[in-house]
Parts: C-alpha cells; sequence; structure tokens
C-alpha cells in the first residue's frame, strides 16, 4: 500500500520512475527512523513549560508537561511533573511525578528544597509544597481557603506572601440549593487579595489593597514587595490595566505607584533593591509588552533601555546592580543581549540563529543561565549558558523515540507584500519532495495577531507541520503584518485595519511559493485558530476563488457581534481596531467573514470549544448558519464541550488533529465532493501509533 507522499509523486512521475519511487519508499518504511509524525506521536508529545535555576548555578528544578494517553487514562488536560537537572553530571530525575499538577516552582532562599504549589490528596485547593533538593517527601508548607494563586517566599525563609481569591459568599450555595440560580453577568467578581503568613506557624493576615493582585514579589532585602495589580478581575484589565505597586509588608501601605505605559510582562528586582526593571508596551496602543523599562523603586523617570528596537523583549534578569541581560524575539529567532542600567554598553551575547529560547532564570552570580528551548527537531526542553559569550547546551531529551521519526526539512521564506512590504515566514516542505513538481499547501495562520511564528518546533495537536508534511502536502507559517518580533511599528500596522492589509500579506505569500513552483495553486487550504481562525474564515469567503479548503478554529465570523460577545472588548479596541463599531459600522461589517459568506465555495470545517469566553461560540454557528443557507460548499460545524479558547483535554486535542487533517487531506489530496463521514477512526482505540508511514486509498481526481 502506498503512503501519501509517495502516491502523490506518482501521479505526476512517467511509470518506470514511480515504479522506482515506489520501491525506494518501501525500503525507507522498513528500515530504521523510518516512522513519520503522526496525530497518534502527537499525542504522546512531552514539553518542559518552566524552568528555573537555582541560586548556585548547580541544579534547574523544571516542569514537565505529560500528555494524558487517549482510551487509556482518565480524560483532561495534560499532568505536570516537577524534575530537576543536577548540571554537575547532566542527570535529570523526577521529584513529583504521576498524576500531578505542578506550578509556581521556586527555590526556598537556602537552596535546600523546591517550594512548588499543587492540589493534592486532602486538598480543597492549590497549597504550598516544598522538597528537599536531597530528595524524600514533600513537605506541606500552607493552605487557604480558596487555594494559594501565587506566592513569594521572603529572603529570611521566616514569610511567605502569597495571593488567593476571595471566599464565595455561602448564601449564593444556599440559594442555588433552591433553584435561585440568577448570575449578575461581569458584577459578581472575586478578587485576588494578598496575604502574608510566617512559615514558623500562626495566622496569615490580609493586607488592604486596592483592585485585583495578580503577582507579587519580595525585595532583596526583605523590607518591601512588589505587586502587580488590576482594576477588576475581568480579562479586560489584566491585560490592558495591570500596574505596579510597590507595598510596605508591615503596615500594607502603598510606597510607590508606577505606572507602565501599557501591556505589562515580566518584572525583576536590581540586587540593591534600587530599581525595578520591566517589560511593558511602549504606550496604551501597543499590542504586545516588548519594551525594556527601568525604574527606580520609589517611581520617578522611566528609562527604555533598548529604544527603537526592531524586535520584542521577552524576559530580563539583573547580573549586578549596573547590569542586565535580556532575551528577546528578534524576527523568527531569539536574541540574547546585555545592556547598563543607562542603556549603554549594549551588547550581543548570543546572536541567532540558534534554539528558540523563553523563560529565562539565572543563578545568583549570573555564570549560570537557564531556559526553555525549541527547535524544529524537537519540542520545548530546558537549555544552559555558561560563562560569556558560550551557546545555550540542551539538557534534557524528554521524547527520545523522536530520534526514530523522520521530519521534514523547515526553512525560511521571505516575500514581498502588494505595497512592497518585506514579509517573513516558515515553511514545512514535504517530506520526500521530488524535485520539479508542484504540491498542496495548508497555510497555517497565527493567532493575536500579537504573535510570531519562530524557528522552532511546529507540531502540535493544532498545527499540522510535521504530520501534514508526512503525507505530501506542504506547510506555510506566515508573520504578516502586526506579527511580532520586528518592532512596535510593525505591530501597530493592522491597527484600523482588521481584516484587511494583514490577510492580503497572507494570500502574496501563498502566490510567492507557486511562483517558486513548490505549490499548486488549486491545492491551496488554509487553518488557524483565534485571530487565525479569523484569518481563515476571511480568506474562505473573501478570497474564496484562491483556497481549496478551511479548518477554522475559534474563529471570528462576524466583528460587530464579536465586540458584544467577547471578554476582551476594550483590548481589541485599544490595540487593534481603534475604533468602536459606532464609528464605523460599515467597516466592521465588510471586514467580517460572514458578509462575503455569498461569495463562498470554499467547504470549510469549522471548530469551537462550547465555553469559550474570548471569541464566543455564536461566532462559529453564525459562520456555519450562513454558509449552510449559502449552500454551495460543503460546511460542518463541530463543538467541544468543556473546551474554551483552545483545546485542553487530551480526547479534544486527538479528536480535533484528526478531525482537522482528515477534511485537508480530504479536499487538498483526496476525492474532494461530498464531506467525509462524521465518525473518526482512532487508532489510540486499538492502542496503535499508526503505521510507519500513513496509508491512504484516496485517489486524487483532480490530478
Amino acid at each position: 500500500m502506498l503512503t501519501v507522499a509517495t502516491f502523490a509523486l506518482l501521479l505526476s512521475t512517467p511509470p518506470q520512475a514511480a515504479a522506482q519511487a515506489q520501491a525506494a519508499a518501501s525500503v525507507q518504511a522498513d528500515s530504521p527512523g523510518a516512522r513519520v509524525m503522526t496525530p497518534e506521536l502527537v499525542a504522546k508529545l512531552r514539553g518542559v513549560s518552566s524552568a528555573v535555576m537555582s541560586a548556585s548555578g548547580t541544579h534547574v528544578a523544571y516542569t514537565l508537561q505529560v500528555q494524558r494517553k487517549p482510551f487509556v487514562d482518565e480524560d483532561g488536560p495534560a499532568w505536570t511533573e516537577l524534575h530537576v537537572l543536577d548540571l554537575a553530571n547532566g542527570e535529570s530525575r523526577p521529584y513529583v511525578s504521576g498524576k500531578v499538577n505542578v506550578s509556581g516552582v521556586s527555590w526556598t532562599p537556602d537552596g535546600s528544597a523546591i517550594a512548588y504549589l499543587a492540589k493534592r490528596e486532602g486538598d480543597d485547593g492549590r497549597s504550598l509544597y516544598t522538597i528537599p533538593l536531597a530528595g524524600g517527601e514533600s513537605i506541606h508548607l500552607l493552605e487557604h481557603e480558596g487555594g494559594i494563586n501565587g506566592y513569594s517566599l521572603s529572603p529570611d525563609g521566616t514569610q511567605v506572601a502569597f495571593l488567593s481569591r476571595e471566599k464565595p459568599d455561602p448564601r449564593v450555595k444556599e440559594l442555588a440549593g433552591k433553584g435561585f440560580k440568577a448570575e449578575i453577568f461581569e458584577e459578581e467578581l472575586r478578587y485576588s487579595r494578598l496575604w502574608i503568613a510566617p512559615l514558623s506557624g500562626g495566622e496569615p493576615r490580609q493586607l488592604d489593597i486596592e483592585g485585583h493582585v495578580s503577582g507579587v514579589q519580595w525585595s532583596p532585602a526583605g523590607d518591601r514587595l512588589m505587586l502587580t495589580v488590576a482594576p477588576t478581575p475581568l480579562v479586560d484589565d489584566s491585560y490592558m490595566k495591570r500596574r505596579i505597586r510597590v507595598v510596605d509588608p508591615s503596615s500594607g501601605r502603598v510606597t510607590a505607584r508606577i505606572e507602565n505605559a501599557g501591556k505589562l510582562g515580566q518584572i525583576a528586582w536590581s540586587p540593591d533593591g534600587k530599581r525595578l526593571a520591566f517589560i511593558s508596551g511602549e504606550d496604551i496602543n501597543d499590542p504586545m509588552q516588548g519594551r525594556l523599562i527601568v525604574v527606580p523603586v520609589t517611581g520617578g523617570e522611566q528609562v527604555d533601555l533598548v529604544p527603537n528596537y526592531e524586535g520584542h523583549i521577552a524576559g530580563v534578569i539583573w547580573l549586578d546592580e549596573s547590569t542586565l541581560v535580556y532575551l528577546a524575539d528578534e524576527d523568527l529567532h531569539t536574541r540574547i543581549g546585555e545592556v547598563a542600567v543607562d542603556g549603554s554598553a549594549r551588547r550581543t551575547l548570543v546572536e541567532p540563529p540558534g534554539p528558540v529560547l523563553h523563560g529565562m532564570t539565572a543563578s545568583r552570580d549570573g555564570g549560570a543561565l537557564s531556559f526553555i528551548g525549541d527547535t524544529p527537531e524537537h519540542p520545548n526542553e530546558v537549555f544552559v549558558l555558561r560563562g560569556d559569550g558560550g551557546t545555550p547546551e540542551r539538557m534534557t531529551d524528554s521524547n527520545p523515540w523522536l530520534a526514530d521519526v523522520r521530519l521534514a526539512p523547515q526553512e525560511n521564506v521571505v516575500w514581498q507584500a502588494r505595497d512592497g512590504l518585506e514579509l517573513h515566514g516558515l515553511l514545512i516542505r514535504p517530506l520526500d519532495e521530488a524535485a520539479g513538481r508542484s504540491y498542496p499547501l495548508v497555510v497555517q495562520v497565527h493567532g493575536g495577531p500579537e504573535s510570531r511564528y519562530d524557528d522552532g518546533w511546529l507540531t502540535s495537536y493544532s498545527l499540522h507541520g510535521q504530520v501534514a508534511a508526512s503525507r505530501g502536502i506542504a506547510v506555510f507559517y506566515p508573520n504578516y503584518r502586526a506579527s511580532t518580533g520586528r518592532g512596535v511599528e510593525f505591530s501597530k500596522l493592522d491597527h484600523g485595519d482588521m481584516g484587511g492589509k494583514e490577510f492580503d500579506d497572507i494570500v502574496d505569500g501563498v502566490d510567492h511559493l507557486i511562483e517558486t513552483g513548490l505549490v499548486d495553486r488549486d491545492r491551496v487550504g488554509v487553518t488557524g485558530g483565534s485571530y487565525g481562525g479569523y484569518a481563515t474564515g476571511w480568506l474562505t469567503t473573501r478570497y474564496s476563488d484562491r483556497f481549496a479548503a478551511g479548518v477554522m478554529f475559534v474563529g471570528i465570523s462576524n466583528q460587530i457581534s464579536k465586540v458584544g460577545t467577547s471578554d476582551i472588548p476594550e483590548e481589541m479596541f485599544l490595540v487593534h481596531n481603534r475604533l468602536r463599531p459606532w464609528d464605523d459600522w460599515e467597516l466592521f461589517l465588510e471586514r467580517s467573514p460572514v458578509y462575503w459568506a455569498g461569495d463562498s465555495n470554499t467547504p470549510l470545517l469549522i471548530l469551537a470549544g462550547k465555553d469559550d469566553p474570548r471569541v464566543h461560540p455564536e461566532q462559529s454557528m453564525e459562520m456555519y448558519r450562513n454558509l449552510k443557507l449559502r449552500g454551495s460548499a460543503p460546511v460542518r460545524l463541530v463543538f467541544y464541550p468543556g473546551e474554551g479558547h483552545g483545546n485542553a483535554r487530551a480526547g479534544a486535542r486527538y479528536d480535533y488533529n484528526l478531525r482537522a487533517m482528515r477534511w485537508l487531506e480530504h479536499y487538498l489530496v483526496g476525492p474532494g465532493g461530498e464531506k467525509p463521514p462524521t465518525e473518526l477512526d482512532y487508532p489510540l482505540e486499538r492502542g496503535e501509533e499508526g503505521p510507519p508511514e500513513k496509508v491512504t486509498t484516496a485517489s486524487d481526481e483532480r490530478g
């Protein structure tokens, strides 16, 4: 039987060459390393989700996400385990593993133990634990009614500042039991409050801080607390109105109010406690926090240390009182740089390209840095950089079986938009590509749009990457205008123009790939989630003649009703639309995919979380209903109960991967025509990870 890749090759080669290609593929499929990526293998991928360097620079504590096994485990999100890496010998071992969900990992001040949050057996909510570095059982350090959402250990190890949600009103539960279940929308809010507890025993005390507290850090001397506070717990406020407050832990008095200009990212105390470094938006209309700011801890002038940087700062640490190290997203890669506290003496420590790095932490002396990093060959792992001018070294291997999987080549793509703007993206070429022939293409559009694709691992339950490539389909990841990684000005190029030039950029990128000869113009599909789902809806209606299939995930279909049903209407206004619907009803209507539904002839699969607060499921219903009424192309709507803005549970992820891939393959490689059946075959139900090569009997009637 033939693979999709081999089958597609046979369609365009002479009989004798086709026979040789089939024989070669058969030999390769039986050789070591012949497996290709399948949805079943995607369902078992593990990845590092956080990594924290010890103050001594000798160990890294990290969390590992372990996916549940569909049809074996109870359905749910991935488990999160705690592991520790010993840098002396490079060995890693689990400390808290199994059916656990560990978060908030940090080192105790003396470095003898790792602290973490988890809800374990007997806990009503998340509690604070420590586990000795030397090994042994976890110690239950603190619990609090309502659970612990975040914490910071005092430098002397005697106190913990922690965050906990307000207790629900018991009368609400009592009334609900009697049938009174009315919910007052956006008014019955439970705030996160700040508490301080002695670790030697005793009652915690609450500090009276105005607003919703989402973050806390002790100062190096333990005499102050740095807080992040929003006016309310509403998501819109957490995005756009989180600000920095410095507090006296004894009295709860706010000693400084630092008004960052826009969105807020990481914050770090200087070693002498005199300054704060933080990552912020340039202004309230900046779509992404990415400017590196230093300010006196008493308030005052805020200094941008890397002004006009055509990238986005993603992480910062202090080497000493006068020097900072920053991690930056720059185009498709990452850069590590150093800068003085006054903005001078800026230099690069690690040049791109290389592994795509996130989550930088450091030893006390700055001699060792830890990161999470990924590459086109593997998902997130722990990386460590030791010494000035070195190279980040990969220290863990969470998916050793990947060494036996053949992966298609990944490369950078540069093209020019119709207005002359240079744009960048990534391309995964078809596995076993034959010279001189054209292939189907899937365009994978990122969300945000304040996001980007980087030159790392690009395969997951909703990113088709290596799975599609193994089936003879190229996959294109465009960073259209308004993507991050290229500075503030570039990220604002969509303002007041939603669905305009930004989505034209995607079409121009497809045209570029067609011109290279790689892509068959008649077999182009598009998919994406959230804003990428919006792009999918737009391109399969407004540009229906260009796309043969689409898979729209938690996507926007009506810009007018989106404003009225989303939990981030203010964020949409401030950093994207820059208009209210009543400012230009016609623009909001014309930039809605449903407006163009009458022009659509593209088969569209629509998938959505049934409990999505960001892009309400009615957006998917509107798209489905209008296209069904149009009746000119197959359309299907699939809801995932219990899922929100993206699927979290193992079953829903696996189902999505199979369902979306089947739809795209059916219309780009297979027979097309009527919709594929609603039922799916689940190889994992039979305990299979799929054959070494994907087998198909589909015929491509378009040749």
